[in-house]
């Protein structure tokens, strides 16, 4: 993890495998491999960063285990481990970094939104207040801006309102999911 307790690509990418396999139960590697080139792709775009991390890799530190077969040669079914479930509840309560254009945050939250359901019932609200903090943080970080540029030339303070607004209604949503949990 980054030094802000938030996740960094290949620990993103664990989130995907350990949850998937949580969530769905086991499966085999090359539908497991499938499912989640289609899913970050998808999210983010084709990433060099995300396309290291391997199963056999998962595998070898315990996390997921072999039900059947080996691995990648035999299309094993693959399926969590007690050490997978613990690293998924640690990988799922990181930090999320402030928003950047290099998608990861994105992918990061699609990872919790999508697992969510999975943790405690605290867990969940706790998620979903830092996720609406991080909006809260956006949402000023933008209006200042938009303050600084008031009257410039061009398309900027239009575009800014676009992202405000924006901003403003993930805000919205995340407020009342929290308030539905």
């Amino acid at each position: 993890m980054y030094r802000d307790n938030s996740l960094m690509p290949k620990e993103a990418v664990r989130l995907a495998v350990l949850g998937t396999l949580i969530q769905d139960g086991p499966k085999r590697y090359a539908e497991l491999a499938g499912a989640l080139r289609h899913f970050l792709d998808r999210i983010v775009g084709p990433s060099l960063d995300l396309m290291g991390t391997s199963l056999e890799m998962l595998r070898y530190e315990g996390l997921v285990e072999a039900l059947d077969g080996t691995g990648m040669e035999d299309n094993a079914l693959l399926g969590a481990t007690a050490a997978g479930r613990t690293e998924f509840d640690t990988l799922m309560r990181a930090n999320v970094r402030a928003p950047s254009a290099d998608g990861l945050n994105k992918l990061v939250i699609a990872l919790k939104l999508r697992f969510l359901h999975l943790l405690d019932a605290e867990a969940q609200r706790d998620q979903i207040d830092h996720l609406a903090s991080l909006c809260e943080t956006e949402l000023a970080r933008l209006g200042d801006l938009k303050r600084a540029s008031a009257g410039t030339e061009g398309h900027f303070d239009a575009w800014l309102d676009l992202d405000i607004a924006q901003a403003e209604e993930r805000l919205a949503w995340f407020n009342a999911l929290l308030a539905r949990l």
